[in-house]
């Protein structure tokens, strides 16, 4: 497409990371998300109160065991007193069955909470992703915004799911079990504690560490998955140029890349795990050493297992911890697209279009896409409603971004674009945009039916307005002979049909939405004289009582145009009527005879080379 090739050399460091989201070196803090993390858990902060509730009740039950057990070695064992060993049995069956019970209910409520919020997450991100300004997918990958809306939000379930009650019912335990421990051995408590207490510290570091791998395999995994998402999509593309083993080459260069990845966080977890089976084994050597000589057999075995609820939830940390560290990182990744301002965030977008008559003008307009790189110096010109106004010269020259702006995808560095005497800048985009039409010279069409990819522009159109568009635009001429008639799928980006008939969904797409400004983004240049002496007349339908733009390679189908303006080098460098710059001689003159292999009759007068041209066409 013409507006996306003459942005392509501004785009090109861009496309590679530059002025992205997903820039290396930068590191999640857990202080900037907080807010994040609240404003997803507050809605359910009901559900978790529930949540801790029960999980207060699964903990407790879960400690009847562990107490009893003295009872039960001291009395029971060694003092036969066999009277007490039903009592205990009940209790601890009936501990057992609640602590069953508050578990199922648990996960029922957590995970499925937990799922909900990443769908919520994701529609979120996907909505803002959509309001966006088109400047935003200049510098960002399809497939990685793809990996933003899909992959990062996963890791945010263990903030609301049983990630996070785990954590927080574990600290519940390893108090509890700690106050206990103290009763029976204050000494032998202290000393295993201060142990502990060292690995925690060790913790806290580690997940330092650990958060900027979580990170970076998040910008990894984008990078991959824009790649991929790239190569299938011009699959016609890669084999025509036989490049399946440079395309795999390089996919496989970026999986080896998130394997590395994954390697160094297994490292850091598996050290982790490594010093936390070290410090249980110190744990439990000291409790052997201390305790074998001044505790009860009762007490030992009750201390050993209460040991073993303290030391636990700490141990738990390292992979509750990971999973935690994991959902930060997505989240932060998730923040930062958020905080990316949509289109109508501008506080000068204060003005609602009604109706509109369509009467564009151009004021001393001057526009880069990257600064110190000007793309458009002092344009000027006004198109008037019901009129042509057609963009001619060089590739390059600044076409498609005089287009850009009338579409309002970007603003003027200065100047004003003018849209029946309101200043585009000001306008709110939705009341505008519904009143403009858009056919590009690649047509997108959707994985969907014929009569899905045509309502796009006006869901809730009538049959009849539907049949008409199609009518208009000549479909009903292919459509009607297909086994499933408008019903038929066109494959993925309407792979199924031809150029031809893909361009005339297009511009029945148009004449249904019923736009008041129309833009021909080179509409037919790629087509066979055929299809295009088909889809001109669906054209002059459509251009009929609107204001129309046109950018057109082939010059013979804008001589009927109101206004012609040249373009070169960002400037207007000619403007008049086909006959008027014909008959000047100049640029127009040029690329209209240059085109039409006349350039060896330019020593003809103007008049002349326009009659040769009549006789050939």
């Amino acid at each position: 497409m013409a507006m996306q090739a003459e942005r392509s050399s501004t785009r090109s460091s861009a496309l590679g990371g530059g002025g992205g989201l997903d820039q290396p070196g930068r590191k999640p803090e857990l202080r900037k998300v907080l807010p994040e993390i609240w404003t997803l858990i507050k809605p359910r902060k009901k559900l978790l109160i529930l949540s801790f509730f029960l999980m207060a009740i699964n903990r407790v039950s879960g400690l009847v065991l562990p107490f009893l057990t003295k009872r039960l070695v001291d009395g029971v064992m060694l003092k036969h007193e066999v009277g007490k060993l039903p009592g205990i049995v009940e209790i601890v069956l009936l501990a057992t069955a609640i602590q069953a019970i508050t578990s199922f209910s648990l996960t029922q409520l957590l995970s499925k909470a937990a799922q909900r919020l990443i769908a919520d997450l994701r529609v979120k991100v996907q909505r803002h992703i959509g309001r966006l300004p088109v400047s935003f997918y200049d510098v960002n990958r399809t497939g990685a915004l793809v990996s933003r809306i899909m992959t990062d939000v996963e890791g945010v379930r263990n903030l609301i799911g049983t990630g996070l009650v785990s954590f927080v019912g574990g600290a519940l335990t390893a108090v509890l079990a700690f106050a206990w421990l103290m009763h029976i051995s204050a000494k032998v408590t202290l000393i295993s504690f201060s142990f502990i207490l060292i690995f925690v510290l060790a913790l806290r570091y580690a997940f330092k560490v650990i958060r900027p791998i979580f990170r970076e395999r998040g910008r990894i995994s984008a990078q991959v998955t824009g790649r991929l998402t790239e190569t299938l999509g011009g699959i016609r593309v890669v084999k025509g140029y036989h490049a399946e083993k440079r395309e795999a080459s390089v996919f496989a260069a970026g999986v080896e890349r998130l394997y590395e990845n994954v390697a160094r966080s297994l490292t850091a977890t598996s050290l982790m795990a490594l010093a936390a089976t070290t410090i249980m084994g110190v744990v439990g050597v000291t409790v052997m050493y201390f305790g074998a000589t001044t505790m009860t057999p009762g007490d030992y075995v009750s201390y050993n297992m209460f040991l073993a609820f303290m030391t636990a939830p700490v141990f738990q940390l390292v992979n509750v911890g990971t999973q935690l560290t994991e959902a930060v990182a997505g989240l932060d990744r998730t923040s930062e697209v958020m905080a990316e301002k949509d289109e109508d965030a501008d506080p000068r977008r204060t003005v609602s279009l009604g109706t509109i008559d369509g009467d564009i003008r151009f004021e001393d307009v001057s526009f880069a896409y990257e600064p110190d790189k000007p793309v458009l110096h002092g344009i000027s010109f006004e198109a008037r409603p019901g009129t042509v106004t057609a963009l001619v010269g060089s590739s390059g020259s600044g076409k498609s971004t005089i287009i850009s702006l009338v579409c309002a995808f970007h603003q003027p560095n200065s100047g004003r674009v003018m849209v029946d005497e309101k200043d585009l800048s000001t306008v709110r985009l939705e009341s505008y945009r519904t009143q403009l039409g858009v056919v590009l010279q690649e047509s997108f069409l959707f994985d969907g039916t014929i009569r899905e990819n045509i309502l796009f522009s006006r869901p809730e159109s009538s049959e009849e307005a539907f049949l008409n568009s199609c009518r208009i635009a000549r479909v009903d001429e292919f459509a009607e002979r297909l086994p499933d008639g408008y019903d038929t799928v066109v494959g993925e980006r309407g792979i199924k049909l031809s150029g031809g008939q893909r361009q005339r969904l297009s511009i029945a797409r148009a004449i249904l939405a019923d736009p008041r400004i129309l833009i021909l983004d080179e509409a037919t240049s790629s087509l066979d004289s055929e299809s295009e002496a088909m889809i001109q007349h669906g054209l002059s339908y459509l251009m009929q009582g609107r204001t129309t733009m046109v950018i057109a390679h082939r010059l013979s189908t804008i001589r009927r145009a109101d206004q012609i303006l040249v373009v070169e080098s960002g400037s207007i460098v000619e403007h008049g009527t086909h006959e008027a710059l014909y008959a000047l001689g100049g640029r127009y003159y040029d690329l209209y005879t240059r085109q039409h292999g006349l350039e060896a009759n330019r020593f003809l007068a103007p008049g002349e080379g326009e009659k040769l041209f009549e006789e050939m066409e």
